[in-house]
């Protein structure tokens, strides 16, 4: 059973911290994007070291304290917040935002927990290297959090997850324990690889305070169109004619559907929207090449291509780099448009590409046998992974379908785990999907993480709650 961070703790922690190291209380800390939890907390503190983290963990240790990780508090399944129990210490990374290092010729950059990704990605820009790990709220989101998660976003069909552009770890482990893997080998068959454990592990198994991140050069011509598609199998047979005709050079592969833009008209008319009337279906295609292959004429002639093959109707190619940015707009505000209509249930989920079609065609029906919605389906189709976000019909609102969000919820994934995929493609599990974990997990899986768990983190201090049910 956890104690409470009390101020008989705090004293005992004000022993060891400095004074600068703790924050008020504010509701930023207790609070998660999509408003359906508040957390708790006894008190917040801000290390400024890795050192201070393990004081501050060595110390919850030792007086049973729970410990929620925070990080920019971008995420979206409650992995951020613990809204019942004892009230823990929030383990805030946001004074540990250094770049520490920047090995260009080794394509290196190794950057503090608490950095924000955009700061790295201009970093790593200065060095002349790309970091390509690229989403919404990179402007706010930091590091730690998104290995964490093992956060994809946009370029995940190039460049892969967080996990693959990650080549070493410093953390601190449950027992107050410094870990120092800053390592920056390609190649490191030495046991047990604790860096894989950790991210994705959404904090349960000890804190990340610094990472080696991966750098690539950057492509020395980048394009991007919007081409109308009929269908999401015509969507994925486009993708594959692109990688043939790139050599692999699709660095995102974006699919939209006419609602998304529906709502953008509703909610934001001043984004510009690069068809005056929406198709029904719409993808949104960039390509890094080489030098010598200008993407103007690669994407040319793969629309020309797509078009013979009836795989394509319209379309606009980027002539600038401010129209690419404006397509990219277009593709990033459609979830602040999703969050301003109120969804009733959001869905993070990913099937084999293969499957794709299938379940876009199934899920609506699935969730009809509920209710009367609107369905949003978007996201990276290049790697699986869709956002399948259902809302209100026009005059009703979020609220008049609360009874319905769970079984929503598991109409929609009990058809993706019989099609072979995953409840949570990006997001991770935090507290909204233990309960998804445990239906749909292989059960030697689970039972192998709750070991690991258990192993490590005998006393349930780090993220009580989180990904895994506490123990008892």
């Amino acid at each position: 059973m956890l104690n409470p961070a009390d101020e008989t703790f705090r004293a005992r922690l004000a022993e060891v911290l400095p004074p600068a190291a703790f924050r008020a209380l504010s509701a930023g800390y207790l609070e998660e994007p999509r408003g359906r939890w508040r957390g708790a907390a006894g008190l917040v503190v801000a290390p400024a070291t890795v050192e201070e983290v393990a004081l501050t963990v060595r110390a919850c240790a030792a007086a049973r304290v729970g410990i929620v990780p925070y990080g920019g508090g971008t995420g979206l399944v409650g992995g951020q917040i613990l809204p019942e129990g004892p009230t823990p210490v929030i383990l805030s990374l946001e004074r540990m935002a250094r770049i520490r290092a920047v090995h260009a010729e080794e394509g290196v950059l190794i950057a503090e927990a608490g950095a924000i990704l955009a700061d790295v990605q201009a970093a790593a820009r200065a060095a002349g290297r790309l970091f390509p790990l690229s989403l919404a709220s990179e402007g706010s989101a930091r590091i730690g959090g998104l290995l964490a998660t093992n956060a994809g976003g946009t370029g995940v069909l190039r460049y892969g997850n967080a996990r693959d552009l990650c080549l070493g770890l410093e953390a601190v482990l449950p027992d107050g324990s410094i870990w120092h893997g800053l390592k920056r080998l390609r190649k490191d068959n030495t046991g047990y690889d604790l860096r894989n454990l950790l991210v994705g592990a959404e904090g349960t198994l000890g804190i990340i305070t610094a990472a080696v991140l991966r750098l690539h050069p950057f492509p020395a011509e980048v394009g991007a169109a919007v081409l109308a598609v009929p269908d999401p199998a015509a969507a994925l047979a486009l993708l594959a004619l692109a990688q043939d005709r790139t050599g692999g050079g699709v660095s995102a592969f974006e699919l939209m559907h006419r609602t998304g833009f529906d709502f953008l008209s509703e909610t934001m008319p001043e984004i510009r929207q690069p068809f005056a009337a929406p198709p029904e279906w719409t993808v949104l295609i960039e390509v890094g090449l080489p030098p010598g292959l200008p993407a103007d004429g690669a994407l040319e002639g793969l629309f020309e291509d797509a078009a013979g093959a009836g795989l394509a109707s319209d379309g606009v190619i980027a002539r600038s780099e401010a129209q690419r940015a404006a397509f990219w707009q277009v593709r990033e505000a459609i979830p602040a448009a999703n969050r301003r209509i109120g969804a009733v249930s959001s869905h993070d989920i990913s099937v084999p590409l293969g499957a794709i079609a299938e379940f876009i065609a199934r899920a609506p029906a699935d969730v009809a046998r509920i209710g009367t919605f609107r369905i949003n389906c978007f996201g990276h189709v290049g790697d699986g992974n869709l956002h399948w976000n259902v809302f209100p019909a026009p005059g009703r609102s979020r609220a008049d379908h609360d009874a319905d969000r769970d079984a929503i919820k598991r109409a929609v994934h009990d058809l993706v785990d019989s099609l072979g995929g995953s409840v949570s493609a990006e997001h991770g599990i935090g507290r909204l999907k233990v309960d998804d974990l445990e239906r749909y997990g292989d059960p030697a899986k689970l039972a192998a993480m709750r070991a690991i768990k258990d192993a490590l983190d005998p006393q349930g201090i780090m993220n009580p709650g989180a990904v895994l049910r506490p123990a008892g």
